[in-house]
């Protein structure tokens, strides 16, 4: 790689020690376990332990009510495609009423159920190792899981090395690692408001909006659900075909017949975490 600018070149230092750091790390642990999602930043942790530690490292996932079905279905093809052993779980995560009520800490008890889960399990089979995707970046957002993975005792390497997320998609770039181009996701339950509470129809109804806008060719996009009414977040530079009669209408009867009685567009656009914002806007409000 040629580099002619110095502020360039002391970044591409920098990610070099990063990644060194972070190999000096996989490389001091024995038989692990990697959560894995199928999304970018599990993916590249999946694929460098399994370079550094071959046949030593299994792709655990654990499938829930949250998770897309496409987003199952690529962590499968891409562990496969790594040639990563891979054990599944099955866990339904709406028996827990603490989940189902979605409170603001409902990710700390989603975490807890999952990786207590994968704990027990890696424990049995002498596994004491067991890594996660988290990043420096996560540092920066409102993240009540991460209390989870601390009292469970999981290793977050890619934020020990201090990688952060643009970091992590150049280096999967560089690996021509499946997904590296791929806009980050989150689970189903994250469309939905602190205090409303979620069901299995509710999941399955922004699933099957979600892939509507998907299949009508947007890449980066979320349908929030607030009770009856679809909040529909894209990129503002593609908010112009909404404003076309045809494709408006287009998205406003698909999303109607899945029940929503309200479909609206959110002018401020795309904006990962915007239930957080939402819930601190309201009480500051």
């Amino acid at each position: 790689m040629v580099v002619n600018n110095p502020r360039d070149l002391k970044k591409v230092i920098r990610l070099d020690e990063k990644y060194r750091r972070l190999k000096r790390i996989i490389a001091g642990y024995d038989r692990v376990w990697v959560a894995f999602s199928g999304g970018l930043d599990s993916t590249f942790l999946l694929a460098l332990t399994h370079i550094i530690l071959g046949d030593r490292v299994t792709a655990v996932t654990a499938k829930t009510p949250f998770q897309p079905r496409r987003d199952s279905e690529a962590a499968l093809e891409k562990a496969r495609a790594l040639g990563v052993k891979q054990i599944w779980f099955e866990l339904d995560l709406l028996n827990d009423i603490k989940v189902q009520l979605n409170s603001r800490d409902r990710c700390y008890h989603c975490k807890k159920s999952i990786f207590s889960t994968i704990r027990r399990e890696a424990s049995r089979k002498g596994i004491t190792h067991i890594l996660d995707g988290s990043h420096l970046d996560d540092l920066n957002e409102y993240r009540p899981g991460r209390k989870a993975l601390q009292e469970i005792g999981i290793l977050s390497p890619l934020r020990e090395a201090g990688l952060t997320k643009p970091e992590i998609r150049l280096l999967a770039r560089q690996m021509e690692l499946p997904g590296w181009s791929e806009p980050a996701q989150s689970c189903l339950a994250t469309r939905f408001p602190y205090g409303e509470p979620i069901s299995r129809a509710k999941l399955n109804q922004v699933e099957k909006a979600e892939e509507i806008l998907r299949k009508s060719g947007f890449r980066q996009f979320r349908v929030r659900s607030h009770d009856n009414l679809a909040r529909i977040e894209v990129e503002p530079e593609d908010m112009g075909g909404f404003f076309q009669p045809g494709f408006r209408d287009y998205i406003s009867r698909s999303l109607l017949k899945l029940g929503f009685t309200y479909v609206t567009l959110d002018l401020q656009g795309f904006s990962s975490g915007s239930m957080d914002l939402f819930k601190q806007e309201n009480r500051n409000g």
